[in-house]
């Protein structure tokens, strides 16, 4: 399965002011897939240290985190010579062993001629009160679900992914059929790897609604894992009421629908770490669409949006009917899975920053708006050909 992140993997291979790596996404997007494919392809050597239920890696990096007895150990512990110049070294769950991400930093200081990949849960990473994180040490990948364009390309649509990257607008009309039902797969199926991966061997949607749910599963394990107790609940409650913020016609994020009475106080922290963990994306309110758009927005009004639009299907339990054939329940929820899609794939371009504004009285609303150099974009989403928008012209 082609990623192409491949590419940013290579660019920073090549980069003569390379720091250490850290590949950063939710859980089960690919990273240590990416990393070892990157490894396998563009290396001799692969040295691969998962820290999960490692007790050895955990006493080494306890004791000390001098780099000469840390190349020594990994050596031993990985049965490989390691070559600075050709030898990948890749340090997989880096969360359970937080010394061990405090590592970096002495390798860039000290040794940074050795070449150096970590990943881990994003919530572990986040939240453990003992990591000394390497700031301005290290440099970041974020990884996201695949992208529509990468689901098309991997579901062996090769040519139909590339008209898209040509701009061909009059094949891709006389194709729209095929994107169309090709996006509702993409819709049910979503960007995780394996789930895709499931889907492209089985073409059962039955199993991929299965995967889905074991990682969603996943999830809520790791809210027990790495989240004080006092917060779990609220981490849950929040994390269950995703779909019906989006149900909502104004998607603006209210509290009141997690519970019945919630204050932002209560929750702000809960918030805050799906976002850190890469679970949930925020998108802010601007007040004025001026440049830069930062200074304008409006941090008490927000959006939040899923990690992938699958997993958003899997959350709300909707069956694969009611996206692939269009029936009633899909029509009156597809305006959230448009905004959805549409705002996962702003975030995966790595390149846009969304924001959304709306009039002080909240007559009107642009879904999306962002900035790329000097030039602010207006973007209204509709879930079927609507050539009529006011909030657009009112804008």
């Amino acid at each position: 399965m082609f990623r192409s992140e491949i590419n940013d993997l290579i660019k920073w291979k090549e980069s003569p002011n390379r720091k250490p790596l850290i590949l950063r996404g939710a859980r089960q997007v690919g990273k240590t897939w990416l990393m070892k494919e990157f490894g396998n392809k563009y290396f001799k050597k692969v040295v691969y240290i998962n820290f999960e239920n490692n007790a050895r890696m955990k006493t080494l990096f306890n004791e000390t985190l001098e780099i000469g007895r840390i190349i020594t150990a990994i050596q031993i512990e990985s049965d490989t010579i390691i070559e600075s110049e050709n030898t990948l070294i890749i340090f997989d769950e880096v969360q359970e062993v937080p010394k061990a991400l405090t590592s970096l930093k002495y390798f860039y200081e000290n040794s940074p001629q050795y070449y150096i990949i970590a990943a881990g849960s994003l919530l572990g990473i986040a939240l453990h009160p003992d990591t000394s994180f390497p700031v301005g040490k290290v440099e970041f990948l974020n990884l996201y679900p695949l992208s529509f364009l990468d689901f098309i390309n991997v579901t062996g649509n090769e040519k139909l992914a590339k008209v898209i990257k040509d701009m061909d607008f009059i094949l891709i009309n006389s194709f729209k059929e095929k994107y169309i039902n090709l996006l509702k797969q993409y819709y049910y199926v979503g960007g995780m790897p394996e789930v895709v991966s499931s889907f492209i061997d089985s073409n059962d949607y039955s199993i991929v609604r299965t995967i889905q749910n074991l990682l969603l599963d996943s999830y809520e394990q790791d809210f027990s894992k790495h989240t004080p107790p006092d917060t779990i609940p609220r981490l849950r409650m929040l994390w269950n009421s995703i779909p019906s913020q989006l149900s909502r016609e104004n998607r603006k994020f209210i509290y009141g629908l997690v519970r019945q009475g919630a204050r932002a106080r209560e929750y702000e922290v809960a918030l805050q770490q799906l976002i850190d963990c890469g679970l949930i994306y925020k998108v802010n309110r601007v007040t004025k669409p001026g440049i830069p758009l930062s200074a304008y927005q409006d941090n008490s009004a927000f959006k939040i949006f899923i990690t992938d639009i699958g997993l958003l299907g899997a959350l709300s339990r909707l069956d694969s009917k009611s996206i692939l054939e269009g029936n009633k329940i899909f029509e009156e929820f597809k305006g959230a899975f448009t905004e959805q899609y549409v705002a996962q794939q702003l975030i995966n371009s790595k390149k846009i920053a969304p924001f959304y504004w709306s009039a002080e009285k909240g007559t009107s609303e642009i879904d999306f708006i962002f900035q790329i150099d000097t030039n602010i974009f207006p973007l209204e989403v509709k879930a079927s050909e609507n050539l009529q928008s006011k909030s657009l012209k009112f804008y």
